[in-house]
């Protein structure tokens, strides 16, 4: 028999360790891990790489800045060059999903070069009494904002598909809305994901802020204190234990927060944990300007290191990005830092930056590394065994890995519809060098080689 394709003389990550085995491909799926070099159409040489299942970003903004028919170009051409071969949509739409999800749907299948799925942000009643028919739509999990609602409610919606107007919103994601989302969600055995921070606070926080007239990224983080996220978590985890939900907390990056959910476990909470690369690396200690505002803010160093403790011990599940695809010109529209747009992009830098700052430095292993960028994520999403893992009749997503190339992180390097990132300049050891899905080479070196609209929306379990 002849296959499609085999990867040859790589290491290949597997849970238990490393082992040089050529990878087997065929039909998209990983037919075995053998010694021998059997007939195949391409052979891939992989000397001195390193083969990892293919990273899931679990937490993606995009769509709302450039609607998706181009966002779903732009930004999985930026996930394919960093090696992500799934990415996760955080779908923000403001009327009912009856009326306006099909749309997104049809807009994403035609333009992603690697494989995506998506999770639903609730903001209505309506959209609660929805959730059925977006599990029937595929969609298999769903988000509350609880730092959205009074006066911190304001929001942008993903356009509509072929727009290119930004849809502004004022919402209120109250404790009603909370638990009945995760009410629903426990129903329908889907997990919730939470931004948590406390929106009352926080809008206390901000008043205090600028009446003071303080600025900075210091004075964003003290505006919203890691106990306003504390303060979330408890009250999100309690309805949690009463209807038997799974809740998973997006984009930790503060001790107090992990304090918080260390409890909120001991008390029977099903909880997971994801964190965002920006939380290991980067405090308003070390960032001039607005560029790194983000929600929840970064914090100090002795957080970064609180985070990257609880990652390398096994408290923390998944790295998402938290990626925003948006543009300095709205970024930094405004001369402080409460008129700046929070979020940034970094879709493309999640692979280096977990290499380069934590394998490469002894922080996490490269095991480790594949149970937070991938196996977690697919086990948790209901992804599990298709994607994740290199076993047998699992699909083909590879990223082949140099643990020794060097490379300084640009804006232009990943063709994002965002012009700016907030790593430019970093030097980082360890990059992706090729990006395989379903066991077609979709980016090499840099370089796209794929095509827009092979990606899939992955099916799942719940």
């Amino acid at each position: 028999m002849t296959f499609d394709t085999v990867i040859t003389d790589s290491h290949v990550i597997l849970p238990q360790g490393i082992i040089d085995k050529n990878i087997v491909i065929n039909d998209g799926k990983i037919v075995g891990l053998v010694n021998d070099l059997p007939a195949c159409d391409q052979k891939i040489n992989g000397n001195g790489l390193i083969s990892i299942p293919g990273p899931i970003d679990t937490h993606v903004h995009y769509g709302v800045y450039s609607s998706i028919d181009k966002a779903a170009k732009t930004e999985s051409h930026a996930a394919a060059i960093g090696g992500v071969t799934t990415m996760m949509r955080m779908l923000r739409l403001e009327d009912s999903f009856k009326s306006s999800l099909q749309g997104q749907l049809e807009a994403s299948s035609k333009n992603h070069y690697v494989d995506y799925t998506i999770h639903a942000s609730i903001f209505s009643e309506q959209q609660i009494n929805e959730m059925k028919y977006c599990v029937e739509k595929g969609i298999k999990s769903f988000k509350i904002y609880m730092n959205l609602g009074g006066e911190v409610g304001h929001v942008y919606m993903d356009m509509p598909p072929y727009s290119s107007k930004l849809s502004p919103a004022t919402v209120n994601v109250d404790n009603k809305i909370v638990e009945e989302t995760v009410k629903k969600a426990a129903e329908l055995k889907c997990p919730v994901l939470v931004h948590a921070e406390d929106y009352e606070s926080c809008a206390c926080g901000i008043k205090t802020a600028q009446e003071k007239n303080q600025d900075g990224l210091s004075a964003w983080s003290e505006s919203r204190s890691p106990e306003f996220e504390a303060k979330a978590i408890q009250t999100v985890c309690k309805y949690g234990r009463e209807y038997g939900c799974t809740i998973y907390f997006v984009h930790i990056g503060s001790e107090r927060a992990l304090q918080q959910i260390r409890k909120e476990k001991e008390l029977g909470t099903k909880i997971f944990v994801e964190t965002c690369p920006h939380y290991l690396i980067l405090s308003y200690q070390n960032q001039n300007g607005y560029l790194a505002k983000v929600m929840p803010p970064i914090r100090t160093k002795n957080d970064n290191q609180a985070i990257w403790d609880a990652l390398s011990n096994g408290k923390i599940d998944t790295l998402g990005t938290d990626h925003v695809a948006n543009q300095i010109k709205l970024k930094l529209d405004g001369n402080n830092v409460w008129d700046a747009l929070a979020g940034f992009p970094g879709i493309g830098t999640i692979v280096p930056i977990l290499l380069s700052e934590g394998v490469n430095k002894n922080r996490i292993s490269l095991e480790q590394f594949v149970q937070f960028t991938s196996q977690n994520a697919a086990k948790i999403f209901g992804m599990f065994p298709k994607k994740g893992t290199l076993s047998k009749d699992s699909d083909a997503d590879i990223t082949m890995i140099d643990l020794k190339k060097e490379n300084k992180v640009t804006s232009e390097l990943f063709g994002s519809f965002s012009d700016y990132i907030v790593y430019e300049g970093m030097n980082l050891k360890g990059w992706p060098v090729k990006t395989i899905v379903r066991g077609t080479l979709v980016a090499e070196n840099f370089e796209v080689v794929g095509k827009p609209g092979f990606g899939k929306l992955v099916e799942r379990l719940v």
